[in-house]
């Protein structure tokens, strides 16, 4: 059962650590449970997403790949 998508940023074409810092500010103005999804093509955020959301306490839903982007799904702590 997938979660129903909340807001949805693309973040091609900004480099660590603004992909991070935008899903920051996003996350914060969502209520808690609602789902983001991140778009990226900084190779970075592959392992910055995910990180963030453990230290953040949201849920990195896992990311799936267009071909030159991360599509990343975080469910708001």
């Amino acid at each position: 059962m997938s979660l129903p998508l909340s807001r949805r940023y693309d973040a091609r074409g900004l480099i660590c650590p603004l992909p991070v810092l935008k899903a920051r500010k996003l996350l914060s103005a969502m209520a808690p449970g609602e789902v983001l999804e991140i778009t990226s093509d900084d190779p970075v955020a592959r392992i910055d997403l995910p990180h963030f959301c453990t230290e953040a306490g949201h849920v990195h839903l896992g990311l799936t790949e267009d071909g030159t982007a991360q599509i990343h799904r975080i469910r708001r702590g």
